[in-house]
């Protein structure tokens, strides 16, 4: 594989899935529901730049590099269009890969994830301090903090799980990726994603509340919303087969 490529896991036959993961973690983070996808897709599960094994990839960290690297990785495998699910800030490089190679996206699936992540003074505060928290604390040991804090409802086992892939990234290039994450703003190009879009929201999401969910659904026109009562951000986690199903009815709608 080219050194400048991101790494992927590939798995399946069938219409192109690319997976897209969230911030300070990697594509692993999918394995719940993977074998599920491969059933029916042939899916793509890259590790974003910086995370993983895609962590050899220097700076920049921004999404729009992030989303750069996915047209060029499915320009290396030959894939012209493709089904996206971005997860968290996954959902944020989706919509701008969408944004960015509109024809290239045929469906579009954001999963726990927002236009722009420092609208409220708590995600304000929330953005300036992590970075810090990181530094302090290092990976290992704010991976602990975050699922204390934020993600209920797992198994003991696989909250350990869900914590080494967030405790296994880099420290430093963690910190550039945060900090590069907080300049995303979609919200005045929403209107441009013409793609049928879901909007797959918790209802009990702390991390990513429901007013991110609204917006999405008011400024994507093709896009529907569907609510997990009692999910929080660790849906995907807690409840795969759900997750599944319910991106299974959007595709098959």
């Amino acid at each position: 594989m080219a050194t400048n490529l991101l790494a992927f896991t590939e798995r399946g036959a069938g219409t192109p899935l690319l997976l897209v993961h969230g911030l300070m973690i990697s594509g692993e983070m999918f394995a719940p529901v993977l074998d599920h996808f491969a059933a029916r897709h042939r899916v793509i599960v890259p590790d974003l730049r910086g995370h993983g094994r895609s962590r050899h990839l220097p700076p920049p960290y921004t999404v729009e590099r992030m989303a750069g690297d996915l047209a060029d990785l499915l320009d290396h495998l030959g894939i012209d269009t493709v089904d996206a699910l971005g997860y968290s800030h996954g959902g944020a490089v989706a919509q701008q890969f969408v944004l960015d190679h509109p024809s290239r996206c045929r469906r579009l699936v954001l999963a726990c994830t927002y236009a722009f992540n420092m609208a409220t003074l708590r995600e304000q505060v929330e953005g300036r301090i992590a970075p810090a928290l990181v530094r302090v604390l290092g990976m290992p040991r704010f991976a602990r903090l975050v699922m204390a804090l934020g993600v209920k409802g797992l198994s003991p086992e696989r909250a350990a799980w869900v914590a080494g892939l967030i405790g296994s990234q880099d420290t430093g290039l963690m910190i550039a990726a945060w900090q590069a994450a907080m300049a995303f703003d979609s919200r005045a190009r929403l209107r441009e994603i013409a793609c049928p879009t879901l909007v797959l929201a918790g209802g009990a999401d702390k991390g990513v509340p429901m007013h991110h969910a609204r917006q999405l659904h008011e400024g994507i026109a093709r896009s529907r919303v569907v609510v997990v009562d009692g999910a929080d951000h660790a849906m995907i986690w807690a409840d795969p087969d759900r997750f599944a199903r319910e991106v299974d009815a959007f595709f098959d709608a």
